[in-house]
């Protein structure tokens, strides 16, 4: 396999550019070398068309000239002495040339003014996903953002935090799709929580307000799933649309799910808000679903709470990250179908007092029981 890999590498460019020549010298053959057969000049247009296919503006325009000069070299073997029929095809033949170089042309601005839109996507995307690392409102926030598909270099992954008067706050998402229209959604979801975050007081109104906001740049059929969060001293209060359940990680790892499942943004969700309680060390995973729906080439899914678990015991945010990333390539062993978003949030020991759990708050029903 290695061998034939290299074979094509070095090769597969070569007879590429090749195909053409042997095109047309097959073509030209038969007129020159047997007497009384007069060759049909247009035929040789295949060769230009085939390098137009396949190839460059001069690659094209070198076998367009080099059926031109095959014509000729038939014509000569005839002692120049063409019929009619002939000079139509060889005039043929000089114009569908020149519109093949003209197409490879227009082929190659085309594909240079994509690269273009897709760098300048990748660009932006760049800007609205800002890598965090730092500690925040007390709270050590590490995200990640991979999208490894050949490509899909505008994802519909979108996450922010924001330090707001009602403590920190995370938002993690997931836009329906994954081209530049995805990115103007994506761009939307971002500025309406950096918008409304610093003036909602409520997280549940906050995630009422953004559906009606962007509910308004979504079409009949699209919508983002999102997953709101807000750290208070001991514990975490969340609302969730759609979006796949973070995981609380110290001596157990379990999914913080909502009580009550809620439509995504788009589609009028009216969430309530969860509470978790956290003990000192635990960390707060939250994710996309480029993680719980990642399976290998058998179809099993990778393990999410024995590998969340494995791989957030590193001590270092960044690292734990990292490691969580490698142990979900390695799962699958092929590069991922979706894009994938980490947000590691580890909040600073609580005071005494804050951990105390406040007389008939509520709390979420899988949380573990304090030691």
């Amino acid at each position: 396999m290695v061998v034939l890999k290299g074979w094509r590498e070095r090769w597969e460019p070569r007879a590429g550019r090749a195909l053409p020549w042997a095109v047309a010298a097959a073509l030209a053959a038969p007129a020159v070398f047997v007497g009384g057969w007069e060759p049909a000049a247009a035929t040789l247009l295949i060769a230009p068309l085939t390098a137009c296919l396949r190839q460059g503006v001069r690659q094209t325009a070198a076998a367009a000239c080099g059926a031109v000069l095959l014509a000729l070299v038939a014509c000569a073997a005839h002692g120049f002495e063409a019929s009619p029929s002939f000079l139509l095809d060889f005039l043929v033949l000089v114009a569908g040339g020149a519109l093949t170089v003209g197409a490879a042309a227009r082929r190659a601005s085309d594909t240079a003014e994509l690269a273009r839109i897709t760098e300048v996507a990748r660009a932006a995307e760049g800007a609205i996903l800002r890598p965090v690392a730092r500690r925040i409102g007390g709270v050590e926030v590490c995200t990640r953002h991979h999208c490894p598909v050949q490509g899909a270099t505008v994802g519909g992954d979108v996450y922010d935090v924001a330090h707001t008067p009602y403590g920190l706050r995370v938002l993690i998402g997931d836009v329906c799709g994954h081209d530049l229209a995805t990115l103007r959604v994506t761009s939307e979801v971002i500025g309406a929580f950096r918008d409304l975050a610093y003036v909602t007081p409520r997280l549940s109104d906050l995630a009422r307000t953004m559906d009606d906001r962007v509910g308004r740049v979504l079409g009949p059929e699209d919508f983002v799933t999102a997953l709101f969060a807000e750290f208070a001293p001991g514990e975490v209060r969340l609302v969730n649309c759609g979006h796949p359940a973070p995981l609380r990680v110290g001596l157990q790892t379990r999914q913080l799910e909502p009580k009550e499942p809620s439509p995504p943004l788009g589609l009028g969700p009216r969430p309530a808000l969860t509470r978790a309680w956290l003990q000192p060390g635990d960390r707060v995973l939250f994710y996309t679903d480029g993680l719980s729906e990642a399976r290998d080439a058998s179809g099993t899914d990778f393990p999410l709470l024995e590998g969340v678990a494995r791989a957030l015991g590193e001590p270092l945010p960044s690292d734990a990250l990292d490691a969580l990333y490698a142990g979900l390539t390695g799962h699958t062993k092929v590069p991922l179908a979706d894009d994938v978003a980490f947000v590691l949030c580890q909040p600073a020991d609580p005071p005494e007092a804050a951990r105390s759990r406040p007389s008939g708050s509520p709390a979420i029903t899988n949380a573990r029981p304090r030691c």
